[in-house]
């Protein structure tokens, strides 16, 4: 699929306009409610639109121009119409809306909507309906973010659109993103001062495709490269003028003021569409059992592999490990010719479903299946309607690789089916998220990140790519990492194999993974003999895995260093989790236990130990003032369960 990358030239003169503290009125500014974020809007002299975002009394985003570019008859010069602004209230976001028509032509109008919260600031283009767009056609936008430093960020680069958006976080500074070079989202980014960290991603799409982020020539700005269609490389969005406008997904700048508490940033959930599901009674998070990494091993069952004497292994060992789920992966469904997708409505021989789902349910475990994409695209309701008649919980579509406006269509239409059907589903070889989990609660998790799953085959799942991971990707949503990985191995050991595939982290490291990484739908990666020690016993660690929740009530990112290390406090109910994870480097670290509050508080620790394999259990009683020293082994990690003492 190519793409000209055409019309992202130099917007210096654009940066070097008046600073924002000059010739302005405060009508230009929307003000967070702390007032420590203000993002400003106005028309150029030159009749664009721009923004310009401070943190505090820093410029964090100098004026940059925010544009769309039909198809055909691009809008023209703007002149101002009106302002409004709507001041922070129960909600920490003020609100501020531009409207703009064009000077001459068509006339047509434009807004600019912002937003200015405590944790960042976002804004978007929104075409009313007028009579002269009956039909959007969307080349490009032309929206940019003018970085004033050549800041250090973290990102995931892509050589082409078509891709699973799995890949390392690598370090590359703001002015160094080349044209035409492919970033996920988000872009994570340190300033310099202090710890001041920001992320550029987006939330909120629909009836759009979705963004990478890309270079200009002079290397003065980030720009948004849209999608394009499948079927027109020309051509991002096509859509008829919806009956109550049209808007672009919301830009977003996450803000914080260490980049460890970037964690806890819920602004792409809160800038997404609320819930479209009336009861959700029934979407139930957990833990789940899985097969695939490990190759279904089972040494205990003759002829292991995608047959119902194994999969009812894996269901027994969910049970005894109050797992409300197993998860079923590729091999389980009919199949007539290995190069077209299975048919998903049906069993393969020797495989019976609605028995397993019955095994299951006796049990107190349910059963998630495993598609193919291609095996459901064209007929999710069929698929969708059998599932639910055989007792099925949810659905884990796989390989859809595309982030262009027909696959977000899909999803759309996916998972509003699916929740119609009382399905959860995980998503997989996904665009990164983008607030869906908000809009549609039974999107219980998704991958667009590079798991576990890939030990089996590369080195490239480290302990420093886990680090780096915490401060970018898991910042933004749901991630399916699998984590669990029981063979745990220091990395000049690890050699890539499967079945049976080792991890290069240390077994702590590998259980902090469950805190650090958010998913309301966490898959235990390894088979049940890993779990186990010779003499069947749970093997040490295991009990943390039984006891860690998996949705929580509050998160916080309480120490660490950029892309080095990370400890993330999460409260479930009264309890407080940390999981901590390092590098390569082992190091010890202090942790300061202020998000306690008060009184005296029952800590159980699990640290590393003096093999990759070990574990190091620690019990005491801690004040929640003052700092808990914790070593970190090379590669590895520690996890705390913390229970206010009575």
């Amino acid at each position: 699929m190519k793409k000209v990358l055409g019309g992202l030239a130099s917007v210096a003169a654009l940066a070097s306009c008046t600073p924002l503290t000059q010739r302005e009125t405060t009508a230009d500014y929307v003000i967070s409610r702390s007032r420590h974020v203000t993002i400003k809007s106005d028309v150029t002299r030159s009749g664009g639109l721009m923004i310009a975002i401070r943190h505090g009394s820093s410029l964090l985003i100098a004026p940059s121009p925010v544009s769309l570019e039909l198809a055909r008859q691009p809008f023209g010069a703007l002149t101002l119409l009106s302002r409004l602004r709507i001041s922070a209230g129960a909600s920490d976001c003020a609100q501020g809306i531009l409207t703009a028509r064009e000077r001459s032509g068509l006339q047509r109008e434009i807004r600019l909507e912002t937003r200015a919260c405590d944790d960042g600031a976002a804004f978007r283009l929104v075409i009313p309906p007028q009579r002269t767009i009956p039909l959007i056609k969307l080349a490009s936008e032309q929206t940019r973010f003018v970085v004033p430093r050549n800041d250090q960020c973290l990102g995931v680069r892509h050589k082409k659109y078509f891709n699973s958006h799995e890949g390392d976080e690598v370090v590359v500074h703001a002015r160094d993103i080349a044209p035409g070079e492919l970033y996920d989202l988000p872009l994570t980014c340190v300033t310099g001062r202090g710890g001041e960290t920001y992320a550029l991603t987006e939330s909120n799409i629909e009836n759009y495709s979705a963004a990478y982020l890309t270079g200009i020539r002079d290397r003065s700005a980030i720009a948004v490269l849209l999608t394009p269609r499948p079927d027109n490389d020309a051509v991002s969005v096509k859509i008829a003028m919806p009956r109550h406008g049209f808007a672009t997904p919301w830009r977003v700048v996450m803000i914080a003021d260490r980049p460890e508490q970037m964690i806890a940033n819920r602004l792409v959930d809160r800038l997404a569409a609320p819930s479209r599901i009336g009861d959700t009674g029934w979407v139930k998070p957990g833990k789940a059992a899985w097969g695939w990494w490990s190759g279904l091993l089972a040494p205990d069952v003759p002829n292991a592999g995608h047959n119902m004497p194994t999969y009812r292994r894996y269901i027994n060992f969910a049970a005894r490990m109050h797992l409300p789920y197993y998860l079923i992966d590729e091999g389980w469904a009919a199949k007539s010719d290995p190069n077209t997708p299975a048919d998903v409505t049906a069993s393969a021989a020797g495989i019976d479903i609605p028995e397993l789902v019955r095994y299951a349910a006796q049990r107190h475990v349910r059963l998630i299946l495993w598609a193919d994409w291609n095996s459901v695209k064209d007929r999710v309701e069929p698929v969708l309607t059998q599932w639910q008649r055989w007792g099925i919980a949810g659905m884990k579509a796989d390989f859809i690789y595309r982030q262009d406006q027909d696959v977000v269509a899909f999803y759309h239409r996916l998972l509003a089916s699916a929740a119609r059907h009382h399905l959860l589903v995980d998503l997989h070889a996904a665009f990164v998220p983008r607030g869906l989990d908000r809009t549609y609660p039974n999107y219980i998790t998704q991958e667009g990140v590079m798991g576990n799953e890939y030990n089996r085959w590369s080195r490239d799942v480290t302990a420093g790519y886990n680090v780096r991971t915490a401060y970018s990707r898991a910042t933004i949503g749901p991630m399916d990492y699998t984590p669990g990985g029981f063979r745990n191995v220091t990395p000049a050991e690890f050699r890539y194999r499967a079945p049976a595939p080792e991890v290069m982290t240390t077994r702590a490291h590998q259980l902090a993974l469950f805190v650090v990484f958010p998913s309301p739908l966490m898959v235990l990666a390894d088979a049940p003999v890993a779990y186990h020690t010779s003499n069947g016993n749970w093997a040490p660690g295991v009990d943390f895995l039984q006891e860690v929740p998996t949705v929580w009530d509050e998160t916080r990112g309480i120490a660490g260093a950029f892309g080095e290390w990370i400890a993330v406090a999460r409260r479930h109910g009264k309890n407080w989790y940390v999981g901590m994870i390092t590098n390569e480097h082992g190091r010890t670290v202090s942790l300061p236990l202020t998000f306690l509050g008060t009184g005296k508080w029952r800590v159980q620790a699990w640290v590393d130990g003096k093999a990759p394999v070990a574990i190091d259990r620690r019990t005491g009683i801690l004040s929640a003032n003052g700092n808990l020293i914790v070593p970190l082994a090379p590669s590895g990690g520690a996890v705390l369960t913390l229970v206010r003492d009575r």
